[in-house]
């Protein structure tokens, strides 16, 4: 069987496999990228119909190009995403193979490299760089038995309120996806449950600028100065009506019944912690905080930002939480579905290098992993808070290129 070469082989061609083949081309590193589907493959079908990015557009882009067609202060819509990543590829000519999937990757014997077998063939590289982001298999507990009677959907596979059974609907995940999908749900006449957990909850906006403005200058991306936030909880911001902070008091005002983290079920009932005060009162700390430290640098700095006052106001407890449930029997709350809006887990069962923790989780250092020749890009954290999104990505990549650069070096280097 023939067998295609090239030094480095990027699977995955959305934000995170462009990011990382526009470096690759500065410097000269011959390469291929590898997607299963399509370009942004996840923009396109993976998301609900309603879905817009989480950062305004002046942020959330690569540097080499801006949206020719949308206000700077706007939150892009998902079609329109797929579209700018697509634009891009084809700006930077990236030579990408869609509807490829890599099926296996493993190190060749006795030589430098590894060997990728796909769908299309087999291909040869000295490098694999895994770019394929932190959305990767959806994940919801086994709380709730198939057998249940109830309708049971991750967040991925939700597409708009028709696509629902009739009746009552509860949401578990207190993110971006799990309010934006709770409220659309609520606005399309469903009686909605929203369940969560712990949670950061920012402003979306203060002072006029939005809340990726304050994390820049506030330092707040690369948390240098500050103590790291609690890791795997849900960031309560959205980019969803204009963009708005998750104030969930608002949605239950509105008329969303907001219940703590869901437990377990038993016999129709689910159990729900008894944590949704002390929750809510940390995220509206975090919020308050946030104000307080841009005030301070607004102060510092002499800048001249109008006051927002009514940013400081908490709105009242709405029932559900001055009166928490406990316990939900959802047949007779009329819930005939669960929208599971509790986040994805890593798959690299494909990938069979030393590279990985116990856990299976990547063991690597800003990218570069333990196994040598494979690096990882696109994960939460990867670096810094920003590594996941759309810019942040960007500034990996390029740090990961130059790395393959220095070794490519290495490799070439020859004795007098």
């Amino acid at each position: 069987m023939m067998v295609e070469k090239t030094d480095t082989l990027v699977v995955g061609a959305g934000q995170s496999g462009i990011a990382m083949s526009e470096h690759l081309t500065q410097m000269g590193v011959p390469h291929l990228v590898l997607e299963r589907k399509r370009v942004a493959e996840r923009w396109r079908s993976e998301r609900w119909d309603s879905l817009v990015a989480n950062g305004p557009a002046w942020h959330d882009r690569f540097p080499g190009l801006e949206f020719d067609d949308i206000a700077p202060d706007t939150f892009p819509p998902k079609e329109r995403m797929a579209r700018y990543f697509e634009d891009y590829a084809s700006m930077i000519k990236a030579p990408i193979r869609t509807n490829v999937e890599v099926q296996h990757v493993r190190r060749l014997d006795g030589r430098q490299g590894f060997l990728a077998t796909t769908s299309q063939g087999m291909f040869e590289a000295r490098r694999i760089v895994v770019a394929t982001g932190p959305f990767q298999v959806p994940f919801f507990p086994p709380i709730v038995p198939e057998d249940s009677g109830i309708q049971q959907i991750h967040s991925s596979a939700y597409k708009n309120p028709e696509q629902l059974a009739q009746g009552a609907v509860l949401v578990v995940g207190g993110g971006a996806s799990g309010s934006q999908i709770a409220e659309e749900l609520h606005r399309a006449g469903r009686h909605v449950y929203l369940s969560i957990g712990e949670h950061y909850r920012p402003p979306r906006s203060y002072r006029g600028r939005d809340y990726v403005w304050w994390l820049g200058v506030l330092g707040k991306w690369d948390e240098i100065k500050i103590n790291a936030k609690k890791k795997h909880v849900a960031f309560a911001v959205s980019g969803y009506d204009g963009g708005k902070t998750i104030d969930f008091r608002r949605l239950g005002n509105m008329g969303i019944t907001v219940l703590g983290m869901t437990e377990s079920y038993a016999d129709g009932v689910l159990t729900i912690a008894d944590d949704l005060v002390r929750n809510l009162g940390e995220g509206d700390r975090a919020y308050l905080d946030v104000l307080e430290e841009a005030d301070a640098y607004v102060a510092r700095n002499g800048i001249d930002l109008p006051p927002e006052p009514d940013a400081w106001t908490i709105q009242p407890d709405p029932a559900c939480v001055t009166d928490p449930i406990r316990a939900l029997d959802l047949k007779a709350a009329g819930i005939t579905t669960i929208v599971w809006a509790t986040g994805f887990k890593f798959d690299f069962s494909w990938l069979e290098v030393d590279a990985f923790h116990p856990d299976g989780t990547p063991f690597h250092k800003r990218g570069i992993s333990a196994e040598q020749g494979v690096y990882f890009l696109g994960l939460p954290e990867l670096t810094n808070r920003a590594s996941s999104f759309i810019y942040g990505c960007w500034y990996d990549a390029k740090y990961i290129a130059t790395h393959i650069g220095v070794q490519r070096n290495y490799d070439a280097y020859q004795s007098a």
